[in-house]
């Protein structure tokens, strides 16, 4: 029998090569478990409990441990937001109803969107509220210094 557990030990090898979950390891242990246990034990069902049980206890008792080294953010962080809240000049003029507009902030050129879907003229100073995908979303900066004070 102890052919048997090595294919399925195999079989969940390979499996676990094909994902990326780090859980169908944990059967491949717990076959391999049984199977050496077939070398001392005949029974399949002894075989089978064995299997079942060493497979959780691994499953259960690394589950943490693996969770926390195999950590990832989803969210890849980028130096795009940097920009958020900083000073740029209109250089092309940002029209809501045909989409166009970039302001250049930091040496760099950004689309640019306005914030209240209103034109903003060239060379019109305006702060970055936000960014939205690959484009500024700004504000004049003189209609964000009138609504502070």
């Amino acid at each position: 029998m102890w052919q048997a557990w090595l294919i399925i030990s195999g079989l969940f090898f390979i499996l676990e090569i094909a994902t990326v979950g780090f859980l169908v390891f944990w059967f491949a242990i717990g076959a391999l478990i049984a199977m050496v246990t077939s070398f001392f034990i005949d029974s399949i069902i002894v075989q089978t409990i064995v299997f079942l049980v060493s497979s959780t206890i691994l499953l259960f008792a690394t589950k943490p441990f693996i969770t926390r080294v195999t950590k990832k953010d989803t969210v890849i962080q980028t130096n795009a937001y940097s920009v958020q809240g900083k000073v740029g000049r209109v250089i092309t003029e940002i029209e809501p109803i045909e989409g166009k507009g970039q302001i250049k902030v930091n040496g760099e050129v950004w689309s640019a969107k306005s914030y209240n879907n209103t034109f903003i003229p060239k060379d019109t100073e305006v702060i970055i509220e936000k960014i939205n995908g690959v484009k500024a979303i700004v504000k004049p900066l003189k209609e964000n210094i009138k609504t502070k004070i």
